[in-house]
């Protein structure tokens, strides 16, 4: 992995080739996780590997200050690599476990190599969803935020998630404390998904027209137009204003973008539900 992030290559086309070399997984997989098209990754994984080819690129372990410096695509490809299992791009399941385990059994190994890494450590919780798991994932954000300096997009999103996992029910939840944590992350590593993930945690916090104002924001975004998740969050928050009409019709957009099929079904399930509300709301 740390080959595959050599220095000659961009972050992105590192990332990518670690994915599809190392990760197992498909160009779709890839395009999914970068909000791009299959052809895109394609043509940067084949550049990628030329690129390393005619750099002639030794096949050995970095040390000291190159090792440092890759450190950080590897973090975020064994990441990746989670987010799949987790939440599979296609296929008639919804997760993968099997790339649970592999990105799981990669983040206990390189926590054992730089143990001093506070942002490793974070990894390593925000992959530990199981309830079994839990604890372990709490000592180590207890390790990460143990370390002095400001913390890293892994640690931030590992204190996100344990807020969740602390919490015996959504409603125990502290959705304000994650919105505020949430902004600390748009900050330090903006993108699109955090903004969408930042709108839910504001409906949760602030009521569903607040978080709703700000999807909207992101309807023009144009590495979302065939993310499934922004309409089937958009549909979501609009049964939970009552606009049932425009729900059903976001909740059916969503289940044609996702090719999950648990997924779709339940996305179908929720369109039609919101359908006859709306049915029920026009007889009167």
């Amino acid at each position: 992995m740390f080959i595959c992030c050599h220095p000659v290559l961009s972050v992105d086309a590192r990332v990518a080739l670690k994915m599809r070399l190392l990760g197992g997984l498909r160009t779709d997989e890839i395009a999914r996780a970068f909000l791009v098209s299959e052809s895109t990754i394609g043509q940067r994984i084949a550049r990628a590997k030329r690129t390393l080819s005619e750099a002639h690129v030794p096949l050995e372990v970095p040390q000291g200050a190159d090792f440092d410096a890759r450190l950080a695509s590897v973090l975020q490809v064994i990441y990746l690599v989670f987010n799949e299992g987790y939440s599979a791009t296609s296929g008639d399941d919804w997760v993968r476990p099997a790339l649970c385990e592999d990105a799981l059994r990669l983040g206990r190994v390189l926590a054992g190599l730089v143990p001093a890494e506070p942002e490793v450590h974070g990894l390593v919780h925000r992959a530990r969803w199981d309830r079994l798991l839990i604890d372990r994932g709490l000592d180590a954000l207890a390790r990460a935020e143990s370390f002095e300096g400001p913390h890293g997009p892994y640690v931030l999103q590992a204190a996100i998630a344990a807020c969740h996992a602390r919490a015996r029910t959504a409603d125990e939840t502290d959705w304000p404390w994650i919105v505020a944590r949430y902004d600390a992350l748009a900050q330090l590593a903006p993108s699109p998904i955090v903004e969408l993930n930042r709108a839910v945690a504001v409906s949760m916090a602030y009521g569903p027209a607040a978080g709703l104002e700000l999807v909207d924001a992101l309807a023009t975004e144009p590495s979302l137009q065939a993310y499934h998740l922004l309409p089937a969050v958009r549909g979501d928050l609009l049964t939970k204003v009552g606009r049932f009409d425009e729900a059903a019709s976001e909740l059916a957009r969503a289940a044609s973008l996702t090719r999950n099929a648990p997924e779709r079904n339940l996305l179908l399930e929720r369109a039609r539900a919101a359908g006859a509300s709306a049915a029920d709301v026009n007889k009167w």
